[in-house]
């Protein structure tokens, strides 16, 4: 089986990949709307979510997959008292299939202007 390290420059540290494929199944790394240069993209929970959700989406294309392909996402916000923001955006996102989810209230994530991290699962179809 062969493994393929999804890197998308925007790893905060080394030693870990955005995303690593196995087999029919791909592991996307916690996520956050940071972009290459460390800069938070989104003022709001809404914005960060969408644009978070982008950055899987692209690291999904790189391992040949696609949002489709989700089955699970874990998500880490930092104020659970008002989720809407995040929900709006991944009932926008999940149109067409719904994964398992779990939505966690944190403390902090990496950068305190953090306001949503993802990680997804997704596995490829073999039929």
């Amino acid at each position: 089986m062969t493994r393929r390290e999804i890197l998308d420059g925007t790893e905060v540290i080394g030693g870990y990949a955005r995303a690593v494929r196995m087999g029919g199944q791909v592991h996307v790394s916690g996520t956050t709307s940071a972009d290459a240069a460390g800069k938070v993209v989104g003022a709001d929970l809404y914005e960060q979510t969408r644009e978070t959700y982008a950055k899987i989406a692209r690291a999904l294309g790189d391992a040949d997959a696609a949002i489709t392909d989700i089955v699970r996402v874990v998500v880490y916000v930092t104020d659970i008292s008002d989720p809407s923001g995040f929900t709006r955006a991944h009932e926008e996102v999940f149109t067409e299939t719904r994964p398992a989810a779990t939505l966690v209230e944190v403390s902090g994530l990496v950068a305190p202007e953090m306001l949503v991290e993802i990680e997804a699962y997704a596995i490829l179809a073999d039929d």
